[in-house]
């Protein structure tokens, strides 16, 4: 038992609870209604615990201020509340396992449902730790849940414990990410940090500053209906179309479940229509610029030779730029990456670097203007039922965190005076 391990599972388990899905087919901001009664939750909670400065923008986000107690850098600590759509979070039953024996986990709404540690080696390691599933039928929601928690429970502590030196802090608890739009154009300014955090990785130690770059296309197939008993050589059927579409797409490569490491995809995420018309979502990943714009070009080249093929019918591909590799703008200053690695190296953790295979807010508010890495919470599995968190791992975020702020204060000592 760790310091803060009862808060971290107390508050994970009151949040996850709660729906907090986003829709991208929404045009809102936030996406969905659902997300306001967090955001407010959080809101009411920070004023609580005596955060200064508390506020729920009317674009979603929930901002709050640490009053510095030394001289520091303002530094910013960021985790979004919603939860993805890929999968069911609606009604989500946490539940939590005191001292994990070892063994494959089940589930009590999904009996045939099985979490072993010989598939997910990352869990044979914490043999003893407490941990945190749901129940078998929804996501949990630790992502990115367990930022939330960690970083309420950090800006609890340092309010409560004044004598802990750090510079201004600023929170942002954001809604959205999972669909790309949790950075609005206005945070950069609101956020007012001189470079930020996200608390949105997964494994202890992972300090990330590179991260995919994306776009998301939107391919409509509009064939001609008629009724099907005087159909013939009139009917152009959009479903047919559109299965040629996936059918002439890289499936042996370029896409997620053949491609690792540094490879990007072309991703369809969802299908929807009839025989009149069909609509694709597609999402887009590359690690460089140029990969991204090739894999844009695949896409809309495989839609020009279909359309090719029936004149009668129209297709349109649309491609909508989502965030872009952070390490762009982090590798010209290190300074947040340096400070998170001699944090790590504070608390006794060995600080590893590795491509993010998908995206943060941190992407886009690096693009935008504010340093922004990922930092670990602990989370695994996300975005399906098997996802669960260590409460321990929890606590080593929650540890980092508060190092964070004491190197950057610390490193603002060694610092020249400015001429």
């Amino acid at each position: 038992m760790t310091l803060f391990d009862a808060e971290l599972a107390t508050r994970l388990t009151r949040y996850a609870a709660l729906d907090s899905q986003s829709d991208a087919a929404s045009p809102t901001g936030p996406s969905t209604q659902i997300q306001w009664q967090i955001l407010r939750l959080l809101a009411d909670e920070l004023t609580q615990i005596g955060a200064a400065e508390v506020q729920v923008t009317e674009y979603g986000t929930v901002l709050a201020t640490i009053p510095a107690t030394a001289e520091g850098p303002t530094i910013g600590f960021l985790a979004h509340v919603d939860t993805a759509p890929q999968f069911n979070a609606t009604g989500v039953k946490p539940r939590t396992i005191e001292r994990y024996n070892g063994g494959d986990i089940t589930f009590p709404d999904a009996p045939g449902l099985v979490l072993s540690p010989a598939e997910f080696p990352y869990l044979a390691t914490k043999q003893g730790h407490t941990i945190i599933t749901a129940s078998g039928t929804t996501l949990l929601g630790a992502d990115d849940k367990a930022g939330v928690a960690i970083i309420m429970t950090a800006a609890r502590h340092l309010l409560e414990n004044p004598g802990i030196p750090h510079g201004p802090i600023r929170i942002a608890f954001t809604p959205d990410e999972e669909i790309g739009r949790g950075v609005d154009k206005r945070l950069p300014k609101d956020l007012a940090a001189d470079f930020a955090y996200t608390f949105d990785g997964g494994a202890v130690g992972e300090v990330e500053y590179e991260s995919f770059s994306a776009d998301g296309a939107v391919v409509t197939v509009k064939g001609v209906s008629i009724h099907p008993g005087y159909a013939t050589g009139r009917m152009v059927n959009a479903i047919t179309l559109a299965a040629k579409i996936i059918a002439a797409l890289p499936h042996s490569t370029m896409t997620p479940e053949t491609t690792a490491g540094r490879d990007g995809f072309i991703h369809a995420t969802d299908m929807t229509g009839g025989a009149s018309e069909m609509v694709i979502h597609f999402i887009l990943r590359d690690f460089e610029r140029d990969g991204l714009a090739q894999k844009g070009e695949i896409l809309r080249q495989v839609c020009a030779a279909v359309q090719a093929t029936e004149p009668r019918a129209e297709i349109t591909c649309t491609i909508t730029p989502q965030y872009r590799n952070m390490r762009y703008w982090l590798e010209n200053d290190m300074t947040p990456v340096t400070l998170a690695r001699a944090a790590c190296a504070r608390i006794g953790v060995e600080p590893v670097s590795v491509p993010i295979r998908g995206g943060t807010d941190g992407s886009r508010l690096t693009e935008m203007g504010v340093p922004c890495p990922n930092l670990f919470t602990g989370m695994q599995n996300i975005h399906g039922p098997l996802e669960w968190v260590s409460v321990q791992d929890m606590a080593k975020a929650t540890e980092l965190c508060l190092a964070l702020v004491q190197e950057a204060a610390g490193a603002s000592k060694d610092r020249p005076p400015a001429e």
